[in-house]
């Protein structure tokens, strides 16, 4: 079997897989044919769709279009030398949106397959191959369901808007009101034609996503329909054979074969990357897929009869089989000997003097200790630098302000290439990011410090900073060292990056925040913002932001506000 995949982007791709082993990726011969047809492909089927021919052709089904294609292959010297061409035989356009498609032996014919196209609007167009034949609008429709044709009862079997499965007759469809007519009066259209009436109904009650017409051998003839949590099985009439409730979401599903006589096995695939197989309404297995299928088939490639083919909406194709590789080994039979616990025991203590040795050199990774091999500890100056170290920084302000941190690096053992980094989120800036020191002797410490400032023309979300040093302590047994890091915060004053300035009233937004308890006062949350002396400063303030905008904070006397 080829395996034939059409893309929403337009790609046609024929596939012959003929793997060496099972879990093999495709080989670049597997794929025979790729081509772009420019449209989005709604779906793909194969049959007698060309007159003067009984040989099989391709129908895609675009949006506006229905073209059919003979694939043709030349034989090269080698395998993979071969190609494959399609040649387009005719193309149909048409003036609705098509939805979906099913073809068959419409009427009985004999040696030929017609085609017909449910467009988004609820009109059935058939096509006598290179000929349109005739139109009809379904009744009550709605929205577009599945189509698919049963060659046994010749009819078109759907499931509409009102939740059930109808029926229509082809020969009721032949001789309905043509809906090219429909425009016609009243009066007319009581004379001329009929109204098109159902075969039979039958309410399901749920939206469905496939229907699927059978006949095996052994089995009753049956018509398939999947709905979003049922699926149902029916007679030719339209009776309910059996249903079965699903207790998950299904997305597609295949019923493939007819294992014992009277039942049918169907694939059902789920949005919880399940396939499950069903003998009737009997769950026979289940098996977890990499991908949500949303088409499964079943085919025979090579010696392999029965691989299941999944399709994932992102255009994954796997071809896989159920249970597990047969193994070739045996275990060879072991012979029965004598035990001797002499020589067992030896062994024994012989293990455990070396596991004891082993266990004495535990030296390789350092003991961990309650003390920290190397602290770092960071200090921000209460006061803003006296003479400010910003440098290039695109804030338009008169004055950016820059403030001290002060790092200190004490350690307790050896730290071999310590290096110091310091950071802040932007738009602040260091004045020096970066600190390398030589080895450092046990009981020592070293200082740097460096300014904090505002380069960026934009407040920033955090004012904090970090300071990270990595270093190497060695070891008996690891000379080079291990590699260790150590850290800490450190937090910036608000005066960086903002100063106080007369509170206004004036504001583009007012934020106003009910608390359940008393406002505390300004001078314990912006010590720096209040003059301890102006009383009045202790429930309103001004800030005025280095990048230029205000903002005024109020806590009411009177109210929780």
């Amino acid at each position: 079997d080829k395996i034939i995949v059409g893309s929403h982007m337009g790609y046609l791709r024929i596939f012959n897989p003929h793997p060496v082993k099972p879990g093999d990726g495709i080989q670049p011969e597997d794929l025979l044919l790729e081509v772009q047809l420019r449209e989005p492909i709604l779906q793909v089927e194969v049959g007698k769709f060309v007159s003067g021919t009984e040989g099989l052709h391709l129908a895609v089904l675009h949006c506006r279009k229905l073209c059919v294609y003979a694939v043709s292959g030349t034989l090269g010297n080698v395998e993979h030398g071969n190609q494959y061409q399609i040649k387009l035989m005719y193309e149909h356009n048409l003036q609705r949106t098509a939805c979906n498609m099913t073809y068959g032996p419409f009427g009985g014919v004999k040696g030929r397959d017609l085609i017909c196209i449910q467009s988004m609007d609820g009109m059935l167009m058939l096509f006598e191959q290179e000929s349109y034949a005739f139109g009809r609008f379904l009744p009550g429709f709605l929205l577009p369901g599945p189509l698919t044709y049963s060659s046994r009862t010749d009819s078109f079997i759907t499931v509409s808007s009102c939740r059930q499965v109808e029926s229509y007759k082809y020969q009721v469809l032949a001789f309905a009101t043509d809906a090219d007519e429909r425009q016609e009066t009243e009066q007319q259209k009581l004379s001329s034609g009929k109204r098109l009436a159902v075969d039979w109904v039958l309410n399901i009650g749920e939206q469905a996503l496939d229907i699927c017409v059978v006949s095996f051998n052994q089995a009753v003839s049956s018509v398939f329909v999947l709905g979003e949590r049922n699926f149902f099985c029916l007679k030719d009439n339209g009776q309910i054979r059996f249903m079965k409730k699903l207790d998950y979401s299904p997305s597609c599903f295949f019923p493939y074969c007819s294992v014992e006589e009277g039942t049918i096995n169907t694939l059902v695939g789920n949005h919880s990357k399940m396939l499950n197989v069903y003998q009737d309404v009997t769950l026979k297995w289940a098996t977890q897929l990499p991908h949500i299928p949303v088409s499964v088939k079943v085919a025979n490639l090579q010696d392999l009869k029965g691989v299941i083919v999944t399709l994932s909406d992102n255009g994954h194709l796997q071809c896989s089989y159920l249970g597990t590789d047969p193994s070739l080994f045996q275990a060879p039979r072991v012979e029965s000997r004598e035990i001797n616990y002499e020589e067992y025991d030896a062994e024994m203590k012989e293990l455990q003097k070396i596991i004891k040795e082993a266990t004495k050199t535990q030296d390789i990774l350092p003991k961990s200790e309650k003390h920290r091999d190397l602290i770092v500890t960071a200090e921000v100056s209460p006061d803003l630098d006296a003479e400010s170290q910003a440098i290039d920084s695109e804030v338009k302000a008169e004055a950016v302000p820059s403030v001290t941190v002060k790092i200190t690096i004490q350690n307790r053992v050896t730290a071999e290439k310590p290096n110091l980094a310091v950071c802040v989120q932007a738009p602040l800036a260091v004045t020096c990011d970066q600190f390398v020191f030589e080895d450092l002797e046990p009981d020592s410490s070293e200082t740097v410090v460096l300014s904090v400032f505002l380069k960026g023309n934009c407040s920033p979300s955090e004012l904090e900073g970090n300071c990270v040093v990595s270093y190497n302590t060695p070891t008996e047994l690891n000379p080079e060292g291990i590699p260790k890091v150590a850290q800490c915060n450190f937090r910036l004053p608000l005066r960086l990056i903002c100063f106080p300035a007369q509170p206004s009233k004036a504001a583009n937004h007012k934020l106003t925040i009910d608390t359940n308890k008393p406002p505390i006062s300004f001078l314990t949350i912006f010590p720096d913002f209040v003059d301890p002396s102006e009383d009045d400063q202790a429930n309103v303030l001004g800030f005025q932001f280095l990048t230029g905008s205000k903002t005024t904070l109020l806590a009411s006397k009177t109210s929780r506000k």
